[in-house]
């Protein structure tokens, strides 16, 4: 069959790119906006007396904020416990507290593409049994009551202490924005006691029960405050009193997270700095953030990774097996670790812009030459940059990735040594390396670190990376002036030239990085269109497998992407960017995971964008795992067939429909497929007139096509009239006798009214009889999409579902299909996030309707 998919032409990278970078610009430009403002404000200080007061710091206050960094984690826990009785589901508290913590570990530090907090969830609570709609009204509840807990601690910092000189408001003023703030808050919570949900505009928003909206008040206001004393205790002393500071945390964490830069960082120290004013020494402030940094962010992700390590190991997995902890863990491990390759290969970055003490590098002028020193300080730097990319890789379970973090860590390890005895780095590498031996069995998925680009947020992180970096290196070596001759200084004593080739290395070596993700040539990868030979290859994979749909690879139109073992595959088809693979794979379901993630990768490496069409809840975790996010598109029919009678007051219209079919003498037939080609003219002058009086074209597809091949390839159920063929189905089956369909379904001018019904009965009970277990009906578009789902997503397709009639029927058509009492069974589409599930449905249009004509004209 000739293929009829569009243009197969992959575009360059660089386009699909280009049309997304102006929000990845704007991250950048904010964080070297940040960077130069707190450049500004540390202007008059030194990068030794920084140090200085890191050092200074009491044991006391580093014990007490390590303490509050514990409460603000418990009360982060409640977070999740309130949005799972939110959305009416229940999972042990030991299991959300593990998804919790790390979660927040992860997206706290990191916070961004994979290694977010709702992207952590996602990942975690879709094989616990929640829909991707219900992670969504989760993730939605917990950012918009973390929002309200944020206004709520500000105003009542505000409220308190009132005269807070650090925001430059006169003490009348934050008492009085206090109140009212907090007297909105309050009307909240009684209209959430007087009302179960609130209508803005068309949509609608279910309200928290009042107890579980001031539980979540709670825990964000506990969150907050802790968080906010850790800061506090690492600060010198001044007369901003803990209320008044806490006030001053809220809107610097808000402004952090509005900046969408990672963790904030910059964004957040310009705020605090900018509100201590001259209240304390800034290299004493700026020596308190940076630990508060270590405390808040590095510890508990260093803690993160050591918790579900340990549940990988031998002894403790024998000890809880089958447990949903230990489920927890092995999920968690690539991200939790993933985040942590990040943050220690930043390390590693900065550590190459910073100077080492002196002391440790005249012991080393005594045991290593001069060159090994040199060459050491810049492998380390670039090895940072290395890993930094390697650390998606273990994001996604890559082996390679972990082979390369390994290798890379123990190098490092080695370069850390040889730059200038930097002990800290050895031990934290050290412990990293420990930790991805220990997870092996985490890290299966064979792919190529090569193949698998980067996508525009990690690239924007590469990007910000440099910009701190480079930030960095001016504020240590401001007192140095600049000269060419720098660049070729070597000596045991010139940190700033081995800075500057450090970073100069870092920055060629990202560039050219990015040079290849966007410059290179788009690796295609895919198959020819299925010649007969493959196609019989593929109807053997269908024929031993149970779902009958399946059968629409066989239609010609779709390429077939087979598992490296040839007992698998995935039917796909392109148009525009969309690469649109129609159901789950078809096969064996240990060959679905590397099925995915090649289709995924295929796409990716082309500019396009990876689509999976119509797949079944249970599989999600899979499309989850690739970086991929489920949207609903609406319910499939199943009847249950030995359950399946026309008794009984429910079937009295199905019944009556039966018997006056029966009195018009129709008669029914099941012709077999070799019998198919010899009444092929009849059913073609069957099908031009359904056609014609309908006013459609052939769709394709997902729906099948009067093909003669195709038609005659399984039995056609037939209804005859006075001797002439009326009404016919083609029907779906595979060898394995469990589930049957109908694909075609088409009837004459001439066939009684009630003739699709006397047909889909008459096949109900004929495989029954025959000992089948389900026969599918098919799905029913954008039905079953909640009310009070959260996302434009779910709000558009609930209000096309029932205002869209005049152009597709969709409520008759699930009412048509709900007199034969079917199970429903929700149907996604797993797509990239963002505007790509929107623009992926509408090519997934065209493509069904045969290009645009066929939208326009039917």
């Amino acid at each position: 069959m000739a293929d009829t998919v569009s243009d197969d032409r992959a575009p360059a990278p660089w386009r699909a790119w280009a049309k997304g970078g102006a929000t990845g610009a704007v991250i950048l430009a904010v964080g070297a906006l940040a960077w130069t403002a707190l450049s500004h404000l540390a202007a008059e200080i030194s990068y030794r007396e920084v140090v200085d007061a890191l050092r200074a710091t009491p044991l006391w206050a580093l014990g007490a904020a390590l303490g509050a960094t514990a409460l603000s984690f418990l009360a982060l826990t409640l977070y999740d416990w309130t949005a799972l009785s939110y959305v009416g589901r229940k999972v042990p508290y030991p299991v959300i507290g593990l998804t919790s913590f790390c979660a927040y570990a992860v997206g706290n530090t990191v916070g961004f593409g994979p290694l977010t907090a709702g992207a952590i969830r996602y990942r975690f609570y879709t094989p616990h049994g929640l829909e991707p709609e219900e992670v969504a009204r989760i993730v939605g509840f917990v950012t918009a009551t973390f929002g309200l807990g944020v206004l709520g601690t500000t105003a009542l910092g505000l409220f308190i202490a009132g005269d807070v000189t650090g925001l430059g408001l006169p003490g009348w003023i934050g008492h009085g924005v206090g109140a009212l703030i907090l007297a909105g808050l309050a009307g909240l919570v009684l209209a959430a006691g007087r009302h179960r949900f609130i209508t803005i505009g068309r949509w609608r928003v279910d309200l928290p029960r009042p107890r579980l909206l001031l539980v979540q008040f709670a825990a964000t206001l506990g969150d907050i405050a802790a968080a906010g004393t850790v800061l506090w205790l690492l600060l010198p002393a001044t007369d901003i009193g803990l209320p008044a500071f806490i006030a001053i945390y809220a809107v610097a964490v808000g402004l952090g997270v509005l900046s969408h830069v990672p963790a904030g960082l910059g964004v957040f120290e310009t705020v605090v700095i900018a509100a201590m004013g001259g209240r304390a020494d800034t290299e004493q402030v700026l020596g308190a953030l940076l630990l508060y940094r270590v405390i808040y962010h590095v510890v508990p992700l260093l803690l993160a990774g050591l918790i579900v390590a340990l549940l990988e190991t031998r002894r403790v997995a024998v000890m809880l097996a089958g447990t949903r902890v230990v489920r927890a863990g092995r999920r968690l491990a690539p991200p939790v670790l993933g985040a942590l390759t990040l943050l220690l290969a930043s390390m590693l970055v900065f550590s190459g812009v910073t100077p080492a003490e002196d002391a440790r590098l005249d012991l080393l002028a005594d045991w290593l030459p001069l060159p090994l020193v040199e060459g050491a300080h810049f492998l380390s730097s670039v090895l940072g940059l290395m890993l930094f990319v390697v650390a998606r890789g273990i994001t996604y379970r890559l082996d390679g990735a972990w082979w390369a973090a390994v290798s890379m860590l123990g190098a490092g390890i080695v370069l850390a040594l040889a730059k200038g005895l930097a002990l800290t780095e050895m031990v934290l590498l050290s412990v990293l390396l420990s930790l991805l031996l220990v997870s092996r069995s985490s890290f299966t998925r064979k792919a190529s670190l090569l193949h698998h680009a980067l996508t525009r947020p990690w690239l924007v992180a590469v990007g910000l990376l440099l910009i701190a970096a480079l930030s960095i290196l001016f504020f240590v070596y401001k007192d140095v002036d600049y000269a060419h001759e720098l660049w070729w200084q070597f000596a045991f004593s010139g940190e700033a030239p081995r800075a500057l080739r450090a970073l100069l290395g870092v920055s060629l070596l990202a560039g050219m990085g990015a040079a290849w993700v966007l410059l290179r040539p788009a690796v295609l990868g895919e198959q020819a269109m299925p010649d007969a030979g493959t196609l019989d290859k593929a109807l053997a994979i269908i024929d031993a497998q149970p779902r009958a749909g399946v059968q629409l690879a066989l239609l010609g139109d779709k390429k077939l992407l087979f598992a490296e073992n040839g007992t698998a595959f995935i039917m796909y088809a392109r148009q525009g960017r969309s690469w649109i693979a129609l159901f789950d794979p078809v096969g064996p379901v240990a060959e679905w995971a590397p099925l995915i993630w090649r289709f995924v990768e295929m796409a990716r490496a082309s500019g396009g964008r990876a689509v999976f069409y119509q797949v079944a809840p249970e599989n999600l975790a899979l499309y989850a795992d690739a970086g991929l996010v489920a949207f609903k598109l609406g319910e499939e029919a199943r009847i249950d067939l030995p359950g399946f009678e026309l008794k009984g007051a429910k079937r009295a219209n199905l019944r009556n429909s039966f018997n006056r079919c029966e009195k018009a003498g129709l008669e029914f037939a099941l012709v077999p497929a070799d019998g198919v080609p010899a009444i092929m003219e009849e059913l073609r002058a069957v099908s031009d007139d359904w056609m014609e009086a309908h006013n459609v074209r052939e769709k394709r597809f997902s729906l099948g096509a009067f093909i003669p091949a195709y038609m005659a390839l399984r039995p056609v159920a037939i209804l005859r009239q006075e001797g002439r063929i009326v009404a016919f189905a083609s029907l779906m089956m595979t060898g394995e006798r469990q589930e049957a369909s109908i694909d075609l379904m088409r009837f004459s001018a001439a066939a009684p009214p009630a003739a699709m019904e006397y047909l889909l009965l008459r096949l109900i009970l004929l495989f029954k009889e025959d000992g089948y277990q389900r026969f599918n009906l098919g799905m029913a578009p954008l039905s079953g999409l909640s009310a009070s789902a959260v996302g434009l997503w779910q709000q558009v397709g609930r209000t096309v579902y029932e205002r869209g009639d005049r152009f597709y029927n969709f409520s008759g058509l699930r009412a048509f299909k709900s007199k034969f009492g079917p199970q429903w069974e929700a149907r996604y589409m797993a797509v990239p996030g963002g505007l790509n599930p929107m623009l992926a449905l509408a090519d997934i249009t065209v493509l069904i309707a045969g290009g645009l004509r066929g939208v326009v004209g039917k």
